[in-house]
């Protein structure tokens, strides 16, 4: 039995790196290269695996690039199950501007995956026992917005939790079925739900709806800088961004997401699961590029946010 299960079917190898400035024609020479194995579930694996626990990462991968993707993950030291795909794994880039401070991001559409190969996705979680599956990212080309719909009826086979992060027409076509876990941003929240959600009471009241439909059970809405809500049937915790020099947004959701789907895993209270997510989150953002959070980043916030609560808020 794996407790945590993750899916991946449009990873990347992220690449990082420094320059001075970037400028449009000249030849921009970087430093401090580094690359990570990358894609929602396979960075929501990284982190569990930092933060104590762990996770068996389900992925596509192909071509010329999937060797070098797999090589990665395993280097990770993630248990990983691989589908194999006949298009190239996608690579991203990620540079920070040191003059300016600023982050350019270059994320490829990645591959087109072929019924076949996709299907073999669905076979292979079928083998796969766990108590939560968690599904993040976008689709790539080739596979049916209903993917997760498809995926999800697998999880409730099983008695397993869904834990979703996608976005679109992917995560409309989920919701009216149902699932446990959403963690949308506020454009995806805002796009779900057809309309602009300004206030903090709309974002609270549209979350709620989503409970009351069914659409899923729990919603935790990220809001980058101004922190996060969590949404249970009738209950809302709103809690504030902390105030942190940040070096890198890359991943920082991903963390949240791992840190709040490991906590529920230990049987942590929903409530102090969204801290521990809230803590991870805002470690990720002190890291540089596309290393993520480092536990001891984790268990110091965690304790900061829990003191200035004096106790779990909600």
């Amino acid at each position: 039995m794996n407790g945590i299960v993750t899916l991946t079917l449009n990873p990347a190898i992220d690449g990082a790196a420094e320059a001075e400035a970037i400028q449009p024609i000249h030849k921009i020479r970087t430093w401090a290269e580094r690359y990570d194995p990358g894609g929602g579930g396979i960075n929501v694996a990284r982190v569990i695996k930092e933060l104590g626990g762990s996770a068996l990462a389900v992925y596509l991968s192909g071509g010329a690039t999937g060797p070098i993707l797999d090589q990665l993950v395993q280097a990770a030291g993630i248990e990983i199950r691989r589908i194999p795909i006949r298009g190239h794994t996608r690579v991203s880039h990620t540079v920070h501007e040191r003059s300016t401070g600023l982050e350019f991001r270059f994320v490829p559409e990645g591959p087109t995956v072929a019924a076949d190969e996709w299907q073999a996705c669905l076979s292979a979680l079928e083998e796969i026992e766990c108590d939560y599956l968690v599904a993040s990212g976008s689709l790539p080309r080739g596979v049916p917005p209903d993917f997760y719909v498809r995926v999800g009826q697998i999880a409730t086979e099983k008695g397993a939790r869904l834990v979703l992060d996608t976005s679109g027409e992917a995560l409309r076509e989920a919701t009216r079925q149902g699932v446990y876990l959403i963690k949308p941003s506020l454009g995806e929240l805002e796009s779900l739900i057809g309309q602009k959600l300004p206030e903090p009471s709309d974002q609270e009241a549209a979350a709620q709806e989503l409970i009351a439909s069914g659409a899923a059970e729990i919603v935790a809405l990220t809001l980058g800088r101004d922190g996060a809500l969590f949404a249970s049937r009738g209950k809302s915790v709103r809690m504030q961004g902390l105030k942190v020099v940040p070096k890198s947004a890359v991943g920082a959701g991903d963390s949240f997401l791992a840190g709040m789907t490991l906590g529920l895993a230990q049987g942590r209270s929903p409530d102090d699961a969204f801290v521990l997510g809230m803590a991870a989150g805002t470690a990720a953002v002190l890291t540089a590029g596309t290393e993520l959070c480092r536990h001891a980043d984790v268990e110091r916030i965690y304790g900061d946010i829990v003191r200035s609560y004096d106790e779990v808020p909600g």
